[in-house]
């Protein structure tokens, strides 16, 4: 009865059903199939390149991985709970269509060092793939931004009306925090692209083996330097869920500001209606609910890292079972950020915004006072006194409803004796915007160099 499990023979009884169910990950580790049979491939190969297979039995085996993979994606494939996991499932069949080669395979290896292998291949596959929906982002942000880099609107501190920016100074701040997103991701990249085959269960193994070859073989960068730790530990997961929980912090804000700009108050924005939906009682509605969501999913991200966190944290070396829980957070959290980052790339390029409404919001909150207390600072005044002037001059504006830009000269030299005519330009919400001109301010010259410099980062 326990011959069913490649691992049977020590065993007396079969496993209860509940347990074999309770400890089968096949349900959701099947989609590493494509990365295990890569990876048995370059084991074979290796294998035979010292000597422990035949070329013969390498082929057999290779092309029997090759017809398995067929059958997977045709759907021909029969995924068994009792095999457990898709390597046992996998290897299973492989002796099934081949014979007694087929359970040569696994010489000189674990599951152990095999999952650390797959695992690795496919974040490393995965990761591949979000650098290219981030450069995606980045290039739409970039479009928009160059086309936008003269539009006015309000700049906020603590939501409140703080400075004038462009609308495309704004869009290249969130291009920014993508940047650092790229390239934590490469980063993470970089550090776990070391192959884990060769460690085995957890000591090495008695067979010549050629780990350089393996690693080779399987695009690594090198073989991993510890038995032990190269079984053990999921770090490199972790990591990737840290940097992927930052990802969504930003999708998060970028959501948060685009639900407020769409919004009857704000109006900054429109979004296509793909991009919408309408309420179920209020036919007026228009509800920006792919932002909404992309904000929303943020949390599920962090919380697949505080998972992976503590999946980690009281495991003594080397594998523990505890790891099998890897695979879900690590799957959700790369499905979670590739969906929404292919939700702003496709949104990003067709927003639309509301010119008029973004220059009329600057034009109020007095936007332009920290301008009116440079310009006395220019003049000669120590800048705490200009602050106080600045602001009488607002309270002033405040009391009869104008904007500072709105106060007559006579007004205006109440407060100070120091202020002429040339103080309009300086009010201007063009001459706040165009004075900023200086790497990384918001002046539209000055937009457009780091526009420039953004796309020389994209190539």
């Amino acid at each position: 009865m326990s011959q069913d499990k490649l691992w049977g023979g020590r065993f007396s009884e079969p496993t209860d059903a509940f347990v074999e169910r309770f400890t089968a990950s096949v349900g959701f580790d099947q989609r590493l199939y494509a990365v295990d049979i890569r990876g048995s491939i370059a084991h074979a190969t290796m294998l035979a390149q010292v000597g422990i297979l035949t070329e013969e039995e390498k082929q057999q085996i290779i092309d029997g991985l090759a017809a398995i993979k067929e059958d997977i994606e045709a759907g021909r494939f029969e995924w068994s709970v009792k095999l457990e996991d898709v390597h046992m499932n996998i290897e299973s069949r492989l002796t099934d269509r081949i014979g007694a080669t087929g359970k040569k395979l696994h010489t000189g290896r674990s599951r152990n060092d095999q999952v650390a292998t797959d695992i690795r291949l496919f974040v490393r596959d995965e990761i591949d793939t979000v650098l290219a929906l981030i450069r995606a982002v980045q290039t739409g942000l970039l479009d928009v931004a160059e086309h936008e880099a003269g539009t006015i609107m309000p700049g906020f501190t603590h939501l409140q009306t703080a400075q004038p920016v462009t609308f495309g100074h704004h869009l290249l701040a969130w291009f920014e925090m993508l940047e650092r997103d790229h390239s934590r991701m490469r980063d993470c990249r970089k550090r776990m692209n070391q192959c884990p085959l060769g460690a085995a269960a957890l000591a090495g193994t008695t067979y010549p083996i050629d780990r350089e070859l393996t690693a080779a073989l399987l695009g690594f960068d090198k073989p991993t330097e510890n038995s032990l730790d190269s079984v053990s530990d999921r770090d490199f997961a972790i990591e990737l869920c840290a940097a992927a929980s930052l990802i969504m912090t930003h999708l998060s804000r970028f959501s948060e500001e685009l639900v407020l700009w769409t919004s009857s108050q704000f109006d900054f924005i429109d979004l296509p209606d793909r991009f919408c939906t309408g309420s179920s009682i209020m036919p007026q509605k228009k509800n920006p609910d792919v932002p909404e969501l992309v904000r929303g999913k943020s949390g599920r991200v962090t919380g697949h890292l505080v998972s992976l966190l503590m999946l980690m944290k009281g495991q003594p070396l080397a594998y523990n079972k505890d790891n099998q829980e890897d695979k879900e957070p690590l799957f959700d959290t790369l499905d979670t950020i590739k969906d929404c980052l292919k939700a702003y790339a496709d949104m990003i390029p067709a927003i639309k915004p509301k010119k008029a409404h973004m220059r009329l919001a600057a034009a109020k909150g007095y936007a332009t006072a920290t301008d009116l207390a440079d310009y006395l600072v220019k003049k000669g005044m120590p800048f705490r006194d200009a602050h106080e002037v600045v602001g009488k001059s607002v309270a002033y504006g405040i009391r009869h409803s104008k904007d500072l830009s709105e106060l007559s000269l006579t007004e205006l030299q109440q407060f100070s004796a120091t202020i002429d005519n040339d103080v309009y330009g300086v009010l201007s919400l063009e001459g706040s915007v165009n004075a900023r001109n200086h790497i990384g301010g918001t002046a539209p010259t000055q937009v457009k160099a780091a526009i420039a410099r953004a796309r020389a980062k994209l190539v």
